[in-house]
């Protein structure tokens, strides 16, 4: 018995410390993990579940609706062809003399225009006298459905026609008509066919029925111009399509589990704003339930592998904390150093940049300067040559004793000393952008000043001046002396442009309608780059002509009074100059004017 109580203990001691290797909070690490992959799992299961059943329902739902959009859209945009077609002068002149040789050319650049899938002339005996595919000339087509709506209506048709091989071909028709009489009808084909190949690709079958239930549209050909329950019973059971149709059914009546078979497919009912259209399309569920596994699978794995080094997290847990901070403690140190060294450098950095900035300041002001000094000169050349013309008329009307006369030249020169007054002034205001005097003026008479102030350079140059202005007042509300100034500037450069043309001209169109437009032509060499046409400094003209500020400046003073100057190259040649500024509200003028020319 004592051998037995001493060899008893001996075999019960390996087993006692197994359960004392677990910790109580171990196990209570162990119980949370467990009971968080049930509930993760067991919740993933279910929203998956809904998530991929709906986001299948809802992409069906999208697709359709694209689907319907698409074909409106391709509609829509080709019933206005026959509208604009039937206008067509070239069309229209080519019926009344019977010489088409150029129409089916002209109707072939159309169709690459719209997209159409072809374009056909009929003359009033429905006769194809020109088409986009050339071997449909000379095919008599009066009793064709689309020719007789047509002759029936007074507007553009539509008309579905079934072909002999079971297909459809879609057709917008307008007759065209001369001083009352029938002279032709022009069909535009619509190319919907497209939409079929694109709608194969994605869906396992779509089929648009007309507002009689018959299939015009559809992916499987056998389908086209039977009723639905006919096309499905004339496809083969084999055939794939044949065998989702077989498994459709709505899904709101499906029961939960039919999801998850695979099997099922999702019908969706759409109608086509159009005729009584309608589109049906069946769309196969992917296997939900087979993503859900998947899905949950991997979060059970990820949980096990989560279990498995929970303890030795929790073993390694002090060790890892310890490193972590002896790491922390070093890159705190290295970042304390960096950013004393960053600091060093910034400091050094701004003493540079206040340097920098005090340069630039200077720099600055001495531009200014020198676009101040250019511009001054630029703009008041102008002034004094016109000043010295006056003067030697007045010089000579005196010797002529004419002292009436002069007086008439030197209340000009007065008006031109002010005038170069005004100009410093707004030269100043270039700078700061403010201080013009605005006041309803009209256009028309800043157009005859600034004719009146190039007068001495239009005679000495001999150019040919044609204005064409309303009779009735353009106002705007404008700094009158600046707006002349701009006109100026622009009759000076067309003056300039026209130096090496043998029969110099220059155009002043002036219009209104919701705005006022001065456009200043010239027939010169136009201008070669437009993008720094308006840049300071920027000129085409020779060294001493020119400092290029002058339209610097005056798309300035366009911008200032609320409007823009333009320019472009003349399709006949020469340089276009226009200036758009707003119409004052509440003044009165007629939109159908005349205009009055002079030369």
């Amino acid at each position: 018995m004592a051998i037995a109580q001493t060899s008893t203990p001996e075999r019960k001691a390996p087993a006692l410390p197994v359960p004392q290797r677990m910790s109580l909070r171990a196990r209570l690490v162990l119980i949370v993990l467990i009971s968080l992959a049930v509930a993760v799992v067991w919740v993933s299961n279910v929203w998956l579940t809904e998530r991929y059943t709906e986001t299948t329902r809802t992409r069906a739902e999208l697709r359709s609706a694209l689907y319907s959009g698409n074909l409106i859209s391709e509609l829509q945009r080709n019933s206005v062809v026959p509208l604009l077609l039937s206008r067509d002068p070239a069309l229209i002149n080519a019926l009344n003399s019977k010489d088409y040789t150029a129409s089916s050319q002209r109707l072939i650049s159309y169709r690459e225009e719209i997209g159409a899938a072809s374009l056909m002339l009929l003359d009033a005996d429905g006769r194809t006298v020109a088409a986009t595919v050339r071997e449909r000339l000379g095919e008599t087509l009066r009793q064709a459905p689309f020719f007789v709506n047509s002759l029936r209506n007074s507007d553009t048709v539509f008309t579905t026609t079934q072909t002999e091989a079971g297909g459809f071909y879609f057709t917008y028709s307008r007759k065209i008509e001369n001083s009352g009489q029938l002279i032709g009808v022009i069909v535009v084909e619509v190319d919907l066919a497209k939409f079929e190949a694109s709608w194969a690709g994605i869906s396992d079958a779509v089929l648009v029925s007309d507002s009689e239930g018959r299939i015009i549209l559809s992916t499987e050909p056998k389908w086209r111009g039977l009723s639905e329950q006919e096309a499905l019973g004339l496809v083969a059971p084999t055939s794939a399509i044949q065998r989702a149709i077989e498994a459709t059914a709505n899904w709101a009546s499906l029961p939960a589990e039919a999801f998850f078979t695979g099997d099922s497919v999702l019908r969706q009912d759409a109608r086509i704003p159009f005729q009584g259209w309608r589109m049906t399309s069946f769309t196969t569920y992917a296997s939900v339930r087979e993503r859900v596994n998947g899905v949950l699978a991997l979060e059970i794995m990820g949980f096990a592998i989560l279990l498995a080094f929970t303890f030795y997290v929790i073993s390694r847990r002090a060790t890892s904390r310890s490193m972590l901070f002896q790491l922390e403690s070093a890159e705190l140190r290295e970042l304390n150093a960096a950013l004393q060294r960053e600091v060093s450098e910034r400091q050094k950095a701004e003493a540079h940049l206040q340097v920098a900035e005090q340069t630039l300041a200077q720099s600055s002001k001495l531009a200014a300067l020198g676009e101040m000094s250019a511009a001054v000169s630029h703009e008041l050349n102008q002034p004094l040559a016109a000043m010295k013309t006056y003067l030697a008329g007045a010089k000579l009307l005196l010797q002529r004793k004419r002292p009436e006369e002069a007086l008439s030249s030197f209340q000009r020169i007065d008006d031109l000393i002010e005038r170069m007054g005004a100009i410093t002034r707004q030269l100043k205001s270039y700078a700061r952008k403010g201080g013009d005097a605005f006041e309803p003026i009209d256009v028309r008479q800043s157009v005859s000043t600034a004719l009146s102030m190039m007068e001495p350079q239009l005679k000495r140059r001999q150019v040919r001046i044609t204005r064409n202005v309303p009779r009735e007042p353009v106002i705007v509300e404008a700094d009158r002396v600046r707006l002349e100034q701009v006109l100026i500037n622009l009759l000076r450069n067309a003056i300039d442009a026209t130096k090496s043309v043998d029969q110099p001209q220059v155009d002043i169109l002036l219009t209104a309608d919701d705005s006022a437009r001065i456009s200043v032509r010239d027939n010169g060499p136009g201008v070669a780059d437009l993008d720094k046409l308006f840049e300071p400094f920027y000129t085409t003209k020779a060294p001493g002509d020119g400092v290029g500020l002058g339209l610097a400046i005056s798309s300035g003073i366009v911008t200032d009074l609320g409007g823009r100057l333009t320019a472009r190259n003349g399709t006949t040649g020469g340089a276009v100059f226009e200036v758009e500024l707003p119409i004052l509200k509440g003044s009165k003028h007629d939109k159908e004017t005349g205009v009055e020319a002079a030369e």
